[in-house]
C-alpha cells in the first residue's frame, strides 16, 4: 500500500483489497467470503439501504453475537455513511430497548436466535421500521443488484458503541472512519513490529461486537488485508479450534478470557505454532498468569490501554517489557502509541510533573466524535483542544510510560466489562426491604473485580442477600449482578452528605498498593 497516501475509509479499504487480493479470504464464520465477495455483498448492502431510504447519519442496529453478517453489515453501511449500532446481547430487555431506542433505528437487524427478542423490541419502538432476521438479512444483500454511490468521508460517522454511564443510562460513542484508521500508519511508520502484517495471517475475532475489543479486531483484519475470524462467542473450546482449524496468528482478550484458556485441559494438545501476538487488556496481566501464558502459547504479548471514547488501544506496553520473571515496566499500561499524546493533569486541568497522579488525558485522531445527542457530556469529555479525559487517575514515569493508580470514576471493571455503581444501584433501589444502596468493586481472582452491594435495610425489615441478587437479575445484565451483598445500619458519608464509596472499598483492597486489580 501506498505509505504517502493512507486509505482512510472503509470503502477505500474494501476497494483495494479486492483488487490486490480478490480471492484470499476476508472473513470466515458462518460464511467464508474473500475479499471480492465482500466488496460485492457490502457494495449490494449499501444499494439496499439507499434504496430503503435511508441517507448518511442515519443509524442500523444489531441484536446478537459476533457474526460475519454483522460485519458485512457494518461494512456496507459504512460504504455510505450509515451508522451501525451494536447492541449487547448479554444486556436486559430494557437495556435494549432504550439503546436501539437513542438511535433512532430504523432497520434492526438479529443474529442466529435473536429474531424473536428483535421483533418483541421492535413492537414498543415506532423509529423501527422492519426487522430482519439473519436468513431475511443475507436474502435481501443476495438478492440486491449494487448500484453507484457516494463514500463516505474520514470523519463522516460509521459506527455507534455504547458505553455504560455513570448516571444510570449509556451513552452512544460516535467514532467515523479516521477513528478507526488514522494512527495505523503511524504506527507502520515508527517500525512497530504488531503494526505489520504477513499475507496469511488470521485475526480471530472473539469479544462481544458491542465492544471496541470486539468490533475493533474486525477494522484491524481489514486494515491489514487479512483474514477475519470471527466467533460468535468465546468459549475455550471455540479459541482451540479456531487457532487449529483456521491457523490464527493473533487475538485480543481479557486477563480472565487468558485463564479460561490456559488452565483448559485442551490448551496442552494444541499447536500454537503460528500464534504471533496476543492482546489483552480492561486489566494488567498478573505475573503468575504472564509465566502460565508464555509457557503455554510461546508467541508475543501486547497489554492495551483505551476506552470506547478512544476507539480503543492508545497506550501500549510492547513484549519486550513481558518479562515471566517479573519487573516494574509489567506494572505500566505502556507507552503512548505514534501519534498519540497523553498528559497527567490536576484538578485544574493543569499538566503533573513526571510520578504525579492525577487524571490522564489523551489527544489523537482515535478520540470520538461525541456522545450521540448528549453534547453537555460531550464537552465533560471531549476538551475543544481535542483532549479525552478518560477518568483513569495514574502518572507517567521519566521514560513517558503510563501507569494506572485508581479510577477517577467509580467503574468497577469485571471480566473486561464495564460496569458503573449508578447503574447498579437503580436496579436495587426499588427492591421492598432496601432503604438506601451503595455499589463497589471488591477483588476477584477469576474476573479482576466482582461487584458488590452494600445495602441498608428499611426500619423493620430484613435484608435476605439472595433476594437482593435474584431482584437485580431480573434488571439488568447478568455481568452487572451484584456477586455479593453485605448489609450495614448506615452507608458512610461526607459533610455534603455524598456516599464515601473509598470507605466501603477500602477492607478489600487492605494490603494492595493500588485500587484496581
Amino acid at each position: 500500500m501506498d505509505a504517502a497516501a493512507p486509505l482512510l475509509t472503509i470503502d477505500a479499504f474494501l476497494r483495494h483489497w479486492a483488487a490486490d487480493r480478490p480471492q484470499r479470504m476476508a472473513m470466515v464464520g458462518e460464511r467464508r467470503m474473500d475479499f471480492a465477495a465482500l466488496d460485492a455483498a457490502t457494495q449490494r448492502l449499501a444499494t439496499a439501504l439507499q434504496t430503503a431510504g435511508l441517507q448518511r447519519g442515519d443509524r442500523i442496529a444489531w441484536l446478537g453475537k459476533n457474526a460475519v453478517l454483522y460485519f458485512t453489515l457494518l461494512f456496507g453501511a459504512a460504504r455510505i455513511g450509515v451508522v451501525m449500532a451494536p447492541v449487547g446481547w448479554r444486556l436486559a430487555a430494557p437495556e435494549r430497548r432504550f439503546i436501539v431506542d437513542d438511535t433512532g433505528s430504523k432497520l434492526l437487524f438479529a443474529g442466529d436466535g435473536f429474531a424473536d427478542d428483535a421483533r418483541a423490541l421492535a413492537a414498543t419502538l415506532p423509529a423501527v421500521q422492519r426487522v430482519f432476521s439473519a436468513d431475511e438479512a443475507w436474502a435481501w444483500i443476495d438478492g440486491t443488484a449494487p448500484a453507484a454511490f457516494t463514500p463516505s468521508g474520514p470523519e463522516d460517522a460509521i459506527l455507534q458503541l455504547y458505553t455504560s454511564g455513570t448516571t444510570g443510562n449509556p451513552k452512544g460513542v460516535e467514532l467515523c472512519n479516521r477513528n478507526l484508521f488514522g494512527l495505523r500508519q503511524a504506527g507502520i511508520d515508527a517500525g512497530l513490529p504488531w503494526s505489520a502484517w504477513d499475507d496469511d495471517e488470521v485475526v480471530m475475532v472473539a469479544m462481544p461486537c458491542a465492544h471496541i475489543g470486539g468490533t475493533g479486531l474486525g477494522f484491524m483484519a481489514l486494515a491489514g488485508g487479512v483474514c477475519g475470524c470471527v466467533m460468535a462467542e468465546f468459549t475455550p473450546d471455540g479459541v482451540f479450534d479456531a487457532i487449529r482449524d483456521e491457523g490464527v496468528t493473533r487475538f485480543f482478550a481479557v486477563p480472565a478470557a487468558l485463564q479460561m484458556l490456559v488452565n483448559h485441559p485442551r490448551c496442552a494438545q494444541t499447536d500454537f505454532g503460528r500464534l504471533k501476538y496476543i492482546f489483552y487488556g480492561a486489566a494488567p496481566i498478573p505475573l503468575a498468569l504472564l509465566r502460565q501464558c508464555v509457557q503455554a502459547f510461546g508467541c508475543q504479548f501486547v497489554q492495551a490501554y483505551g476506552m470506547t471514547e478512544t476507539t480503543g488501544t492508545v497506550v501500549a506496553l510492547p513484549p519486550e517489557d513481558h518479562d515471566p520473571n517479573g519487573s516494574p515496566r509489567m506494572r505500566a499500561a505502556g507507552k503512548p502509541l505514534p501519534g498519540v499524546e497523553v498528559k497527567v493533569v490536576g484538578p485544574d486541568g493543569q499538566p503533573l510533573p513526571t510520578g504525579q497522579v492525577g487524571e490522564i488525558v489523551t489527544r489523537s485522531s482515535n478520540n470520538m466524535l461525541g456522545y450521540w445527542k448528549q453534547p453537555e457530556a460531550t464537552a465533560r469529555t471531549l476538551t475543544r483542544e481535542g483532549w479525552v479525559h478518560t477518568g483513569d487517575a495514574g502518572y507517567l514515569d521519566a521514560d513517558g510510560y503510563v501507569y494506572i493508580h485508581d479510577r477517577v470514576k467509580d467503574m468497577i471493571i469485571s471480566g473486561g466489562e464495564n460496569v458503573y455503581p449508578a447503574e447498579v444501584e437503580n436496579a436495587i433501589y426499588g427492591h421492598p426491604d432496601v432503604a438506601e444502596v451503595a455499589v463497589i468493586g471488591v477483588p476477584d481472582d477469576t474476573w479482576g473485580e466482582a461487584v458488590k452491594a452494600v445495602v441498608v435495610p428499611r426500619p423493620g425489615r430484613q435484608i435476605e442477600p439472595a433476594s437482593i441478587i435474584a431482584w437485580a437479575r431480573e434488571r439488568i445484565a447478568g455481568f452487572k449482578v451484584p456477586k455479593s451483598v453485605d448489609v450495614l445500619p448506615e452507608l458512610p458519608r461526607n459533610p455534603t452528605g455524598k456516599i464515601l464509596r473509598r470507605a466501603l472499598r477500602a477492607p478489600y483492597w487492605e494490603g494492595r498498593d493500588r485500587q484496581v486489580n
